[in-house]
């Protein structure tokens, strides 16, 4: 099990094909001491990427973080995080679900603090703001860049028509132009990643960060036969999740992918996880996990990648269809 590394699209910088993200679990699920522990797995196995954001467990999450990193005290330029930026934390008027001016340049400040760190390695506009021009919010996070608060910029589920504008502005005035995008992706969410960014790939050289590689757990297998205790579809704020868990079509191809998991001798989150990593414009797959084994068992889906031949991805589609 070796890990890969891609770049984040044209830019430079190389990321692990799998990476850990901590949403839902960092301060939610997770104190310190499990998250070290899970951030610990991870970096042993060659995971260079940690993914963020300011609104994640309310600051909570950066937090822990943050604590962790500098418990560990590992190398600055052994790993890459990132944070991400729009809903906000103060319920003030210019600071909430917004990507002005104001509200950009002191959240990166926030963030920087909470998470202990001189610089983030990316920072992702979290939502698009339809209140604000881009232009102003691409000059704002060039600013950010230049001041070295952060060295790579991008977006998370903008439309492409947002990020292309988004990067013709940065062209016209020579600003620092956005490199990356974080959209959900998994064999139930394609449609983005496969057809709605299909020319900014070439055109711009974007990269992608991808989340939900299960679709919320859906892809774990766990919920074919209902919600079991203490899962995601549990906590308070996820009764939206129900639905989509435990709907019989999905699960239907759920079961079916199970037994072609069980022919490759891996688990159906490893085959999800490594069908995600499969497509080359995904640059990493960020990957959550609860407990140190869930990150072992992630890691497995490198050995499966190998396993993913044509006439396996066929069968895929034919399921998937």
């Amino acid at each position: 099990m070796t890990m890969q590394y891609r770049r984040l699209g044209r830019a430079g910088l190389k990321v692990s094909v799998l990476s850990l993200g901590s949403w839902v679990t960092f301060g939610a699920q997770l104190d310190t001491g499990l998250a070290g522990a899970c951030m610990d797995v991870a970096y042993e196995a060659g995971v260079n990427f940690f993914d963020n954001a300011e609104a994640y467990a309310g600051g909570d999450s950066e937090r822990i973080m943050g604590k962790v990193l500098a418990e560990r005290g590992w190398p600055r330029q052994r790993y890459v995080v990132s944070t991400k930026l729009f809903w906000g934390l103060d319920d003030s008027v210019n600071m909430r679900n917004t990507l002005n001016r104001k509200y950009l340049s002191q959240a990166i400040d926030g963030s920087l603090d909470r998470l202990g760190l001189d610089f983030v390695d990316l920072v992702f506009c979290h939502r698009a703001d339809p209140e604000t021009p881009i232009e102003e919010t691409v000059w704002a996070m060039s600013d950010m860049v230049s001041a070295g608060k952060a060295l790579y910029w991008g977006t998370s589920e903008w439309s492409a028509d947002e990020i292309r504008a988004a990067y013709e502005i940065a062209e016209r005035h020579h600003l620092h132009k956005p490199v990356m995008e974080q959209p959900q992706y998994s064999l139930f969410a394609r449609e983005r990643v496969e057809q709605e960014y299909a020319r900014l790939y070439e055109d711009i050289g974007l990269g992608l960060t991808t989340w939900s590689p299960l679709a919320s757990g859906l892809l774990s297998g766990k919920y074919v036969d209902g919600i079991p205790e203490g899962s995601r579809a549990t906590l308070p704020g996820y009764e939206w999740l129900r639905d989509r868990l435990t709907d019989p079509d999905a699960n239907a191809k759920v079961r079916a992918l199970g037994g072609l998991a069980e022919e490759l001798s891996c688990s159906l989150a490893q085959l999800a996880l490594a069908w995600c990593v499969k497509n080359p414009h995904v640059s990493t797959v960020i990957t959550g996990a609860s407990r140190p084994e869930q990150v072992h068992e992630n890691l497995g889906a490198l050995d499966v990648l190998g396993r993913l031949d044509d006439v396996t991805m066929s069968r895929i589609e034919e399921i998937m269809r």
